[in-house]
């Protein structure tokens, strides 16, 4: 009942009743202004509260941690990402503790041949659903997780680089067989972050062999009107596109930029619509040649648009992916379909979805996490580029100091 009682009340909360008033007011003024919203402070509460000293719990029933769901070596990578996110930002030394957790528990689903367990359960046991469960996703996500603290050497403890670095080059016999597209996504963002941190040219040979599988895929797929890898929008579209402008970065190649522009402006013409955010919904995703499904939203595919335009407008210097970023923020406080805030600023959580009626109140991992992530990406923006400096982005990020002991032929980019 007080559950109830607390999903009814939360549309009338202070913070919700202002949002409400002002799209009201903007609305009924003669050429208002744009709406802008203050980025809320950052706070790691339940980020942290979600944390034991094993890694970050998957679920929460509102801001309880359900210690009963365990752990996801998904929520795990993405967390690693965010504390180095945080830990990048601020230098904050207590950081360290979180960024050994979580790549304690990806060293800890790691199996000898280099892939992962996803699924572990609150007594550290591994869950018979990892046997049944595709877990490509899951393994090049933490890919990505591993070559993001290798990519940050030069500022973390050697200790930490060199845990991550021999966990990603354990990964060798299994990153050139990846299929499914979003894991060609993340293990090409994965090998990126290596390449900028440790240039290899086997690195870009790699790069460029996942690159054409994509290539191929939207080649096979692409009509007129529908400039996509599939049939079909699922989630965390952007990674895609996203993947082809990481590898036009790393090998040069022309048909890659192509490919990543026309896909990318094709999936943000589906995702704004008359200058509103519509998430792809995961009740039924998006066919080819159908209606966008409304409602059943969620904070990851936030997230990763809003990476993906910030990784585009630093590349392209458009100003409309930009302003598409700052939008898409929006989503998290008050600028969707019920005018409510998604995030919490109480608990520093993130509620799971937002759905038709209602926001989705459990503050899970993923979610959190997600939210986390697109606000320290928002807090990056401001801390880097000034306005006066809107001309001088790089085409390309700046190589880190190369500090680890020159390998010959490391083998996971051998041919």
């Amino acid at each position: 009942m007080s559950f109830h009682a607390f999903q009814k009340a939360y549309s009338y909360s202070w913070e919700n009743t202002a949002v409400k008033h002002s799209f009201l007011y903007h609305k009924i003024i003669k050429s208002p202004p744009p709406l802008k919203f203050d980025y809320p402070e950052i706070k790691l509460d339940h980020f942290k509260t979600l944390t034991t000293n094993r890694g970050i719990i998957q679920f929460s029933k509102i801001d309880i941690p359900d210690l009963n769901s365990g752990y996801t070596l998904d929520d795990n990578a993405r967390a690693l990402i965010a504390i180095c996110m945080h830990y990048q930002l601020f230098k904050n030394k207590e950081d360290l503790k979180y960024i050994e957790i979580y790549l304690g528990f990806i060293k800890r689903c790691q199996l000898p041949q280099g892939t992962f367990v996803n699924y572990i359960d609150k007594n550290d046991h591994v869950h018979i659903k990892n046997d049944y469960v595709n877990l490509e996703d899951s393994n090049s996500r933490a890919f990505w997780a591993l070559g993001t603290v290798v990519s940050l050497q030069d500022i973390l403890p050697d200790r930490i680089a060199r845990k991550a670095l021999t966990g990603f080059l354990k990964c060798s016999q299994w990153i050139k067989g990846v299929l499914s597209p979003r894991s060609i996504g993340y293990t090409i963002k994965g090998l990126y972050n290596y390449q900028i941190s440790i240039p290899e040219n086997q690195i870009r040979i790699n790069i460029e062999d996942l690159a054409d599988k994509l290539m191929t895929r939207y080649d096979i797929n692409r009509e007129k009107n529908w400039e996509w890898f599939e049939e079909y929008l699922t989630y965390a579209n952007s990674i895609l596109p996203e993947a082809m402008l990481y590898a036009y970065l790393s090998t040069g190649k022309e048909s890659y930029k192509r490919v990543a522009l026309q896909s990318f402006d094709f999936l943000l013409s589906k995702m704004f619509v008359d200058g509103q955010l519509r998430v792809i919904s995961n009740r039924g995703w998006c066919q080819k040649g159908s209606e966008i499904n409304r409602y059943g939203e969620q904070p990851i595919d936030v997230f990763c648009l809003i990476h993906t335009l910030d990784i585009f407008y630093k590349t392209f210097n458009i100003p409309q992916y930009k302003n598409m970023m700052q939008k898409a923020f929006g989503w998290f406080l008050g600028d969707n379909h019920l005018s409510q805030i998604v995030y919490n600023p109480l608990t520093g959580g993130c509620g799971d979805g937002l759905e038709k009626e209602n926001v989705n109140l459990n503050q899970g991992a993923e979610s959190t996490v997600c939210y986390l992530m697109a606000r320290l990406i928002m807090e990056r923006d401001v801390k880097e580029y000034s306005p006066e400096k809107a001309d001088t982005f790089p085409s390309k990020p700046k190589r880190a100091k190369y500090r680890f002991h020159r390998r010959k032929k490391p083998e996971i980019f051998d041919n």
